[in-house]
């Protein structure tokens, strides 16, 4: 497991900066164990090792110089910073958006021993969401859902509605299916008594569920936004290193975890900005990587230790290859 160092000695002005979430209290979960394992790496730093795969490269397009190439071998300083979110659909929508703000703008905490450090004027290099599923492996997902969030938040809250644009075809064909399921209620329930016995029953009239998830302000960003991080090559490289209980997800589950994997994989297409750390080359605009990761409960298989060291493990791996040419 890589140390946790303080960063006691300040915050090195070039370094790597990455924002790692957890989720508060719900359900069963005084502390929820995505908190647990997220909050001994506020204000720590990490050293990145050189990207062997991209320094071996024989890729004739890479085009190494020497310069890159020296830069690439330097320990690169990484500044982790921790943040508390609430278990509820406001609490995302309130908070997300505005960690992608140039500079980010980061709720304060009322812990002083997780004073929030100042932001990186240009946004975070990485921003890193952890929640908690059930019993298993780890989990990183790799899709995040706009609408079918039907389940009450930590609040007894439902995500807002969302009313999806017509389509004449498949309205029509939800009708007629509406109509029939009607029918067959209908057809179950004994009617009115007559002189010759039950007579039909009246058709009932189910309102249909209405859909929910983001609306406002999302409305030109797909059904489905999907990271951009490698997860395939992730994995591999996390059982390589020795942690074997993990596995890529393309289902986030439509609750509060899925929602804040879509609502920041959406803001960082909509704030996209050059990457300024490589000095030595201009380098095009790009948006900040995204990643979502489930953990079990404690110690269902894992301990908490466990998912720090690999939350710890994700964190060098892709900040390592944050400027592969």
């Amino acid at each position: 497991m890589p140390p946790i160092v303080p960063a006691s000695d300040g915050i090195d002005p070039n370094a790597l900066r990455v924002l790692i979430t957890g989720f508060g209290p719900f359900g069963k979960y005084a502390v929820n164990p995505s908190w647990l394992a997220v909050k001994p790496l506020h204000n720590t730093i990490l050293y990145t090792d050189p990207p062997t795969d991209i320094l071996s490269s024989t890729d004739q397009t890479a085009m190494i110089t020497d310069e890159m190439e020296e830069f690439f071998r330097r320990p690169q300083q990484i500044h982790i910073t921790v943040l508390q979110v609430p278990v509820t659909y406001h609490a995302v929508l309130n908070t997300v958006p505005g960690l992608y703000a140039r500079p980010p703008a980061i709720p304060r905490s009322n812990d002083p021993a997780l004073a929030i450090p100042p932001p990186p004027t240009n946004g975070y290099d990485f921003i890193f969401h952890i929640g908690v599923a059930g019993r298993g492996p780890l989990r990183i997902e790799r899709i995040g859902h706009k609408n079918g969030y039907r389940m009450k938040d930590a609040d007894g809250e439902y995500a807002p509605i969302v009313h999806l644009p017509k389509d004449p075809i498949r309205d029509t064909a939800d009708a007629e299916l509406e109509r029939m399921e009607r029918m067959l209620v209908g057809a179950s329930l004994p009617g009115p008594s007559g002189p010759e016995g039950p007579g039909p029953a009246e058709v009932m009239d189910i309102p249909p569920v209405p859909n929910r998830g983001f609306g406002k302000g999302y409305e030109n960003f797909a059904d489905e936004l999907s990271t951009e991080i490698d997860v395939p090559k992730l994995i591999v490289h996390l059982k390589e290193s020795g942690i074997d209980q993990v596995y890529s997800s393309m289902d986030a589950g439509h609750y509060l975890c899925d929602y804040i994997f879509y609502c920041s994989l959406a803001e960082a297409r909509r704030n996209v900005a050059p990457q300024e750390k490589f000095k030595e080359r201009s380098t095009p605009p790009k948006t900040t990587p995204v990643l979502f990761m489930h953990c079990p409960p404690v110690d269902q298989p894992l301990s908490t230790e466990q998912v720090t060291d690999a939350i710890q493990r994700i964190v060098l791996w892709v900040c390592g290859r944050l400027h592969q040419p």
